[in-house]
C-alpha cells in the first residue's frame, strides 16, 4: 500500500518504521525540513516534504495517518484531502475522538483512531520498532465498513489488540485511564512544591524514590499534550476531577477522625482492583 502520514513525531516515525518493514510504501510530511530529512535517514519513510504537494506518487495513496497534536488535526486533513484522491483513507491516532469523528467524516473517508502507545520521548529522534506491539488500539465505528476493515487491518499488522468503540464513550474511559492521571499526577508534583520549608523539600527530593517516580511520571509530561487532553476532553475529565476530589476528601475524612479500620478497608479494595486494570 501507499502510506501517507502527516506529523513525524514519535507515533508517526515509530509507525513509519513498522509500516515500511512490512513493505509499504511510506511518505510522510513534517513543518521541519530536518525532521523530514532525518525520518529518511532512519527509514521511517521512503520520501517526507513539507508540502504535501511534493510528495512522489501522490495521487496513488491508499491511507494517511495524521499524527499531529490534538489541535492541528482538522486542519491537517483539511489542508491534505482535497489534493488527494477522494478514496483515500484518512485516519488519526487523537486521544480525544468526540470532537475529531464528526467533522473529519465531513471532510474526508475518516476512521478515528487511538493507539494508547508512546513513551516518555517525543520527537523523530524518538521513534522506535514495535512500540505498538501488544497494545490496545480503539478505533470509533463509522458507515464506511471497507474504510473501517482497512484501518484495523493496519492496525492489526503492527499488532495492535483492537476495540470499537462509539467516540464519546472511548473519551469517557480515557479521562479516567489517562487524563485524570496526568492531571492527578500534575497535582502531587505542585503539592510537593507548596512546602515552605527548604531543608524539607530538598530532603524529599533527595529521598524519592521508586514510588514518586511511578506516580509523578505522566504529571512530567508534555505540557502542550496535557493541556489539549483538557481542552478537548473537558466534560468528561471534569466528571472524573470531581469524582476523584470526593474520594480525597473521604479520605482525608477517614484520616482526620482516625477512622483506621476504614481506611484499610478502603486500601483493600484498591490492592484488589488495581490488577484489574494492570495487564
Amino acid at each position: 500500500m501507499n502510506i501517507g502520514i502527516a506529523g513525524l513525531g514519535l507515533i508517526g516515525g515509530s509507525l513509519g518504521l513498522d509500516l515500511r518493514s512490512l513493505g509499504h510504501y511510506v511518505w510522510g510530511i513534517s513543518r521541519s525540513s530536518d525532521t523530514c530529512k532525518q525520518a529518511v535517514a532512519i527509514g521511517a519513510v521512503d520520501a517526507a516534504c513539507q508540502e504535501v504537494s511534493m510528495i512522489p506518487y501522490l495521487n496513488k495513496t491508499d491511507v494517511v495517518f495524521v499524527c499531529t497534536p490534538i489541535t492541528a488535526i482538522l486542519p491537517t486533513i483539511a489542508a491534505i484531502a482535497p489534493q488527494l484522491s477522494p478514496k483515500t483513507i484518512f485516519t488519526d491516532v487523537g486521544s480525544v475522538k468526540s470532537a475529531i469523528v464528526g467533522e473529519a467524516t465531513k471532510l474526508c473517508r475518516f476512521v478515528g483512531s487511538h493507539p494508547m502507545a508512546g513513551t516518555a520521548f517525543s520527537g523523530i529522534n524518538a521513534a522506535e520498532r514495535n512500540l505498538f506491539k501488544n497494545r490496545p488500539c480503539v478505533i470509533a465505528p463509522t458507515e464506511d465498513r471497507e474504510a473501517m476493515v482497512v484501518v484495523r487491518s493496519l492496525w492489526e499488522s503492527l499488532g495492535m489488540l483492537i476495540y470499537e468503540c462509539d467516540a464519546a464513550v472511548h473519551d469517557r474511559a480515557v479521562a479516567w485511564i489517562s487524563h485524570l492521571p496526568v492531571m492527578v499526577s500534575a497535582a502531587l508534583i505542585h503539592s510537593c512544591q507548596q512546602e515552605p520549608d527548604a531543608e524539607v523539600v530538598q530532603l524529599a527530593k533527595n529521598l524519592a524514590s521508586s514510588g514518586f517516580r511511578d506516580t509523578s511520571r505522566v504529571g512530567g509530561g508534555n505540557p502542550e499534550l496535557g493541556r489539549l487532553m483538557a481542552e478537548y476532553n473537558q466534560t468528561a475529565l471534569l466528571k472524573t476531577l470531581h469524582t476523584y476530589r470526593d474520594v480525597l476528601q473521604s479520605l482525608i475524612g477517614e484520616i482526620e477522625n482516625g477512622n483506621w479500620d476504614a481506611l484499610q478497608a478502603l486500601l483493600e479494595t484498591t490492592q484488589a482492583a488495581r490488577p484489574l486494570y494492570i495487564k
